[in-house]
């Protein structure tokens, strides 16, 4: 027989999502098991992109999530869109009066955990879920596997599947693993880590006759570049001199610093919207719901905007048996996720060139692209939509 835990909330998924939601529900004295069937070390180490709007990082600091975003994570005003030869600056603070945070969602990771568990949290790694049930009653359930081989019963009063874009709960909210609004993009990102200082102060998206390329930033030693590639495309195909050479041919007018290429792997581009974020005692949040082409950085900023909402939905229903903010939990969220879609799917289609682009297609390209640099209503739309809405915004 499995082996019973009892709690209010049970989570699945140990991300971004999962642990700033058992970190939020905790100051509110709510209870939860969060559930990953990785260990510890590999969510730590799984290096992903990094840059937090400013409502995100103020959730993260004021909830004391992250003392580090604030001392070790770096703020950027803007970011430049480069082409025709030509940099162009878009200043966030001049044009909406915010910034955004380089802070990569690793190191975010790290200060959840080790929040987390300084607060007694029952953190469960290497905990596989096998199944969701009892979703429309007020006692639903999960069952799972911990690393040891012991079974368990998790026995809740809310379920919430946090546990990525192959989510084990989407099937009890939606019906099915793959009940969404999908799309898929004809290109993707050849993306590098290499050891080398900055080859810039703000990260350069660069739309070049020889294609695509984003110069990015890690840290003072370690930077992380993209190119974009064929969705096939090996990553082990091109040598060092030859990644290099078409990172620079992309970037005209910048000379890249060099150095040691530590990893190499190719991104795809796929957009998703489940068809439901919830379903009686079950909801579904951060890439479990939605993902994004990674142009406009909002993967986590997204999940951080569902966790403010289901927190404070949860707080009402399970304190005061109030349902009203759970059961417009979806329609809420969903106003920004769709936001959130179009501006990245934007982004995308502004600065990648399709494999079956003709002249014109790539010279009404560059016109568009001058049509949002040389406007200020363009550069602000831009810049409102990079540095994110506030999340008052999608609650009123």
């Amino acid at each position: 027989m499995p082996r019973t835990v009892r709690t209010r909330v049970a989570i699945v998924g140990a991300g971004p999502a999962g642990l700033l939601l058992s970190h939020l529900l905790a100051d509110a004295g709510i209870e939860s098991v969060v559930l990953d069937r990785r260990s510890r070390s590999e969510i730590e180490s799984t290096i992903r992109a990094g840059i937090l709007e400013q409502e995100t990082v103020r959730v993260l600091s004021e909830s004391r999530a992250s003392d580090r975003v604030l001392t070790v994570g770096n703020r950027h005003d803007g970011i430049e869109l480069r082409f025709d030869g030509e940099g162009h600056r878009i200043d966030f603070p001049a044009l909406v009066g915010r910034s955004v945070w380089l802070y990569p969602q690793h190191e975010v990771l790290k200060d959840l955990i080790a929040a987390r568990l300084a607060a007694g949290q029952d953190l469960r790694f290497e905990t596989a879920v096998a199944g969701v049930g009892d979703v429309e009653t007020d006692r639903p359930w999960v069952t799972a596997t911990a690393a040891d081989g012991e079974e368990l019963r998790i026995e809740a009063e809310f379920v919430v599947g946090a546990d990525g874009s192959r989510s084990v709960v989407r099937p009890a909210v939606t019906g099915s693993s793959t009940g969404g609004y999908f799309r898929e993009y004809p290109f993707a990102w050849f993306g590098i880590l290499c050891e080398a200082p900055p080859s810039a102060d703000e990260l350069i998206y660069s739309n070049s006759p020889e294609g695509f390329a984003l110069i990015s930033q890690r840290s003072a030693t370690i930077q992380r570049m993209y190119f974009q590639c064929n969705p096939d495309a090996d990553p082990d195909a091109l040598s060092e001199a030859e990644i290099w050479d078409t990172l620079q041919a992309r970037v005209p007018g910048t000379s890249l610093a060099t150095g040691p290429i530590v990893q190499r792997d190719v991104l795809r581009f796929r957009s998703f919207v489940a068809h439901e974020l919830r379903h009686g005692r079950a909801v579904l949040v951060g890439d479990a719901a939605h993902t994004v082409p990674p142009t406009g950085a909002k993967g986590m900023n997204l999940a951080v905007a569902d966790v403010v909402l289901l927190d404070r939905a949860l707080r009402a229903l399970l304190l005061e048996n109030d349902t009203r903010l759970i059961d417009a939990f979806a329609e809420i969220a969903l106003t920004r996720i769709w936001k959130a879609q179009h501006f990245s799917w934007w982004m995308t289609s502004m600065l990648h060139t399709a494999a079956d682009a003709t002249e014109f297609d790539q010279r009404r390209q560059v016109g568009e692209l001058r049509s949002v640099v040389e406007s200020e209503a363009g550069r602000t739309f831009l810049a409102e939509a990079y540095t994110g809405w506030p999340h008052e915004s999608v609650t009123s």
